[in-house]
């Protein structure tokens, strides 16, 4: 063979030998950038999951339990007297307190007084009303019932109360309360 035989003749082998790496590097190529480009996808899924997870958990947190219905109230003061009442919340702030202790049902059972409701800061609420509670046998202690608590649970609403007695010149009862709510 000749020299320009030979040289053609290499050039040739390993201009096919160059040909084959050159395509076996683009398929290589080609396939990472599918695996990345799936990487990418995949990724790009589960981050967009997770950000309509936390924005619903966010909406879910935002929304406050609904106040109106009936509670059944349970006061308990610092001189651990109780009482229990039935606080009835109405629409638009307004409601009312009604003392359901067992000695009220005897002496002609209590009337339902007006009271008012309002909400606070995340789960907090107040509400508000005049109440008589009973002194002995024949005796009654007029007064204004605050309780300012967060709701535990959409069922349950836990707090401070106060009775700010409207006769006479005596201190305030404080204590606490739970309010259930109730199905009648």
């Amino acid at each position: 063979m000749m020299n320009n035989q030979m040289t053609k003749c290499r050039d040739a082998v390993s201009g096919s030998f160059a040909c084959h790496a050159v395509a076996e590097r683009r398929r290589v190529i080609r396939a990472s950038f599918g695996i990345r480009n799936s990487s990418f996808v995949i990724c790009r899924t589960v981050l967009l999951m997770v950000i309509a997870q936390m924005s619903c958990s966010a909406l879910a947190q935002a929304q406050t339990p609904n106040m109106t219905g009936t509670w059944k109230l349970e006061i308990t003061f610092a001189n651990e007297q109780h009482h229990s009442l039935r606080f009835e919340a109405q629409g638009d702030g307004k409601g009312s307190l009604q003392l359901t202790d067992p000695a009220a049902k005897v002496w002609s059972g209590a009337k339902p007084s007006e009271a008012k409701w309002s909400r606070g800061e995340g789960n907090s609420v107040t509400f508000s009303g005049p109440v008589e509670f009973l002194l002995g046998n024949v005796g009654r202690d007029p007064g204004t019932l605050t309780c300012k608590g967060k709701f535990e649970s959409a069922d349950l609403i836990s707090g401070e109360v106060e009775f700010s007695p409207s006769v006479g010149d005596r201190p305030s009862k404080h204590g606490t309360f739970k309010a259930v709510r109730s199905g009648t």
